[in-house]
């Protein structure tokens, strides 16, 4: 064999990268299909029967709605998509004894594999990406779908909402709704504000308050807006535009999905829910754990690929099986760490990392251990 065709990006690379590539594309289709269907299955009498007793939903909102959740079960299932695919790939290549040959010509297993750990790092660049993107787009659309399946309505509502500013100041939103009317505005009903000021106490209320064009910016316009300052004499005075505390829609919705399903968030909601609130382990583990979930992809290669290559292709079945295994071990002390930091019994960076360095080490140790 040619120095030439070891070249990185060569043609071994290539024949290998276009395996993983194919095999990648089965795995998603099986992976993910079965995590659509099981998902389906489960939820979709719920959703033909919600709203008023005995109507039906329509067929084409539901295949909507769960159209726009694909991209969220790819994510929760992405790392096992890119295993399996770096499984299939071995198999093949194991099953027409080419990595034997690689091996007979001197040209290593690890080397071999390399083209499929670069997939796996575009895998997880692609995961962290897709979770941004579709916090800013998709997952708004899909909200919306949930919602007139649920309610036979549009329009969300948000209540009792609690909103943080940088500076402390919270306010409380009776009632949310992120766009209501024709055209749509973001509209807050029963506003009860809370101010650091100094030594005293600042509050404001407000029967409502609509997100509105200020000069050349934006911000909350009140209805009925009274300001209290408190002190040695309460000061009582109205007050036209929520000046003191500062958060935009986008933000109190933030706010409602990490009080409802904060493994939605992306790392830059949760990096921008951290700076408003410090101290709150839940933002604090979120934003550690999207970074590194996407590293199960390489994590989960570098443990799954040695298992299955340590065995001849006769048993290449049982090699195969202890790989999914360990998949499923890791994917259950990710649940276990990420809940504990959740919780706050454990820290958030402890929480978040200490599954990828622990299966990570023993990857390494397999990988170098592999055939040579």
């Amino acid at each position: 064999m040619n120095g030439r065709r070891l070249a990185i990006g060569g043609r071994i690379d290539r024949y290998v990268g276009a395996a993983f590539g194919w095999s990648y594309a089965t795995a998603f289709l099986v992976v993910v299909g079965l995590v659509f269907l099981i998902d389906m299955a489960a939820n979709v009498d719920d959703l033909l029967e919600a709203g008023e007793p005995g109507a039906r939903q329509p067929l084409g909102l539901i295949l909507r709605f769960y159209v726009l959740n694909l991209p969220f079960l790819f994510l929760q299932a992405g790392p096992f998509v890119t295993l399996t695919a770096g499984l299939f790939t071995v198999t093949r290549l194991l099953r027409h004894s080419e990595i034997a040959a690689c091996l007979s010509a001197g040209i290593s297993a690890r080397r071999v594999m390399g083209p499929v750990f670069v997939g796996g790092t575009l895998a997880a660049a692609a995961m962290f990406g897709l979770r941004e993107w579709v916090a800013r787009t998709v997952i708004h659309q899909r909200d919306v779908a949930l919602t007139a399946l649920e309610s036979r309505s549009s329009e969300r509502v948000f209540k009792d909402l609690w909103v943080r500013d940088l500076a402390g100041n919270v306010a409380r939103l009776g009632e949310f709704r992120p766009a209501t009317g024709d055209p749509p505005i973001a509209e807050v009903r029963d506003l009860r504000g809370t101010i650091r000021q100094d030594a005293r106490m600042v509050s404001i209320d407000a029967d409502r308050a609509v997100y509105t064009v200020r000069d050349g910016g934006a911000g909350w316009r009140l209805e009925n807006g009274i300001r209290y300052d408190g002190g040695a004499s309460r000061v009582e005075s109205t007050v036209e535009w929520l000046e003191e505390i500062e958060f935009t829609p986008a933000i109190a919705v933030s706010f409602h999905r990490a009080r409802t399903n904060p493994l939605e968030l992306s790392f830059a909601e949760a990096l921008e829910l951290g700076r408003r609130d410090p101290d709150n382990v839940v933002y604090q583990t979120l934003m550690q754990y999207h970074l590194t979930f996407p590293l199960a992809n390489l994590v989960l290669l570098l443990v799954g690929i040695p298992l299955l290559m340590r065995h001849e292709r006769a048993r290449g079945v049982d090699g195969l099986a202890r790989a999914l295994l360990l998949c499923v071990f890791y994917f259950g002390a990710d649940f276990i760490f990420r809940n504990l930091g959740i919780g706050g019994s454990l820290d958030p960076l402890l929480a978040s990392w200490t599954p990828v360095l622990l299966f990570g080490s023993l990857g390494i140790v397999l990988f170098d251990s592999m055939r040579s």
